[in-house]
């Protein structure tokens, strides 16, 4: 080397803060794949985690009160979250390291902060016992073993898998392609024309109907639509599992019964700014950022807007609807009676079915960021496979003896799960900034319109954190 490429090698190492974490390796950029198919996997998993009850019960919810004058609230939502996530994979694309390693070199408990959160927010299976409270709509049963069951299969599709993305990707995908049916098929048999007819209304009769749901939960809505919380902050994960960028240098997770754990880094790698380096950082970025807007932005866009639609066109008005999962018992009754019971038992399975992937998906998603700090910044000898299965099997049981106990949902637990993931986001969208602003080479670092889309979200996350915490304290 010359020592003029001396010089610059050590420039880009140097912005690492190694207060607490060691230095990256310096490593060249492997080349990006030359078709996209090659890499469509992230944002599949990332809509299909984030179409739960917030897709299936909130949007047609405020759709069936108040029409489709919200719907414009799914894409504004969805196009910040889009910013975020994007920011968040371009710290991992350029060095392998998560997002949240990123933060432990600021201070070496921000992964704990937002992992204790992420934990905290997910603690209760509310995911798994709507799935099971749907199963019984189609065939009886308690819902309290139903759920019990499904969370010891996730537990052990988690542990059985050879490798943990490949089959969380793969469920994920035959959940995003089950809705797809049930959008299709619904698109034809079960909207009206009437309904089809005023899709313009989302458009033209644009509103915010805060007197009629308040204020707080339509911005909740407008906020998390896709996502929120944790599950943006995985998105590190899942590419780097993939083989995204400087990624493909570190080990997936494993299963330690069918798998073959490797021994994986605490730290990542970063690459030199050399004219080779950058036009395959330009190809990785163009890459990401379409294999996100096709799929995760794509395809939540399109189920929360046929969603909307379908309980606009069938209980639209009716004054006997809940924002909880028995709205989709009504809705479910009023399509077997207008349709038939074969598009009532379809959608109350396809619901059934998205809401226990949705499940997989979070135990996963919070497995993966517990495990990640823990090894990062405590306990860098540890095998990352061996933290994220103990913790996966800690959150299984627990939500066992939550669900078989028969606890309702504890009130302080409501409040923290309604507060913390605009919390998170609000944090963590300053620190997004911080982060790929001082951190990484000049030639890649966040600028322009992105950089203010994050400034905004920012806002966004801080005001609604505020307005959410105010709303749940005035119900003690």
């Amino acid at each position: 080397m010359t020592r003029q490429h001396d010089g610059v090698a050590s420039s880009v190492v140097d912005r690492f803060p190694a207060k607490h974490l060691a230095k990256p390796e310096i490593r060249q950029l492997p080349e990006a794949p030359t078709s996209t198919w090659r890499i469509i996997g992230p944002g599949v998993v990332a809509a299909g985690v984030g179409l739960a009850s917030g897709e299936f019960v909130l949007f047609p919810y405020i759709a069936s009160q108040v029409g489709l004058v919200f719907v414009w609230a799914a894409l504004v939502g969805l196009a910040t979250q889009f910013f975020i996530n994007m920011e968040i994979e371009r710290y991992t694309l350029a060095t392998g390291e998560t997002a949240l390693t990123g933060f432990s070199r600021f201070w070496r408990h921000w992964g704990l902060v937002f992992a204790v959160l992420a934990l905290f927010a997910n603690l209760w299976p509310g995911w798994v016992t709507s799935s099971a409270t749907l199963v019984t709509y189609l065939w009886g049963g308690d819902v309290k073993w139903i759920a019990m069951g499904m969370l010891l299969v996730i537990g052990l599709i988690l542990t059985l898998a050879p490798v943990v993305y490949v089959a969380l990707e793969r469920a994920e995908m035959l959940k995003v392609a089950a809705v797809a049916v049930l959008l299709v098929v619904g698109a034809f048999v079960a909207i009206s024309a009437d309904a089809w007819g005023d899709v313009p209304k989302i458009v033209t009769d644009a509103s915010i109907p805060a007197e009629s749901l308040g204020f707080a939960l339509l911005l909740g809505a407008l906020a998390f639509a896709g996502a929120g919380g944790g599950q943006n902050l995985v998105q590190s994960n899942w590419i780097r599992d993939k083989g995204f960028g400087m990624g493909r240098y570190v080990p997936r997770i494993a299963s330690p019964v069918t798998g073959k754990p490797e021994a994986a880094p605490s730290t990542g790698f970063i690459f030199e700014p050399t004219d080779e380096n950058l036009g395959r950082w330009r190809a990785w970025w163009r890459f990401a950022n379409r294999e996100q807007l096709y799929t995760f932005v794509l395809i939540t866009f399109l189920s929360i807007m046929f969603t909307s639609l379908l309980a606009y066109s069938t209980v639209f008005g009716r004054d006997d609807v809940a924002n909880g999962i028995a709205f989709l018992q009504v809705e479910g009754n009023v399509l077997g009676e207008t349709v038939g019971g074969w598009f009532r038992t379809l959608f109350w399975a396809i619901g059934a079915f998205a809401l226990f992937a949705a499940a997989l998906g979070i135990v996963d998603y919070t497995g993966r960021l517990v495990a990640d700090v823990i090894k990062t910044a405590y306990a860098p000898k540890a095998k990352e496979s061996s933290l994220y299965f103990g913790i996966v099997w800690g959150l299984v049981l627990v939500g066992c003896v939550i669900v078989v106990a028969g606890f309702a949902q504890p009130l302080v637990l409501l409040v923290i799960s309604a507060s913390v993931g605009g919390v998170m986001m609000f944090v963590y969208s300053a620190l997004l900034i911080m982060l790929n602003r001082k951190v990484l080479p000049e030639q890649i670092r966040i600028k322009g319109v992105r950089l203010g889309v994050l400034a905004w979200s920012f806002a966004l996350f801080g005001v609604l954190s505020v307005l959410t915490i105010i709303d749940q304290v005035k119900k003690f």
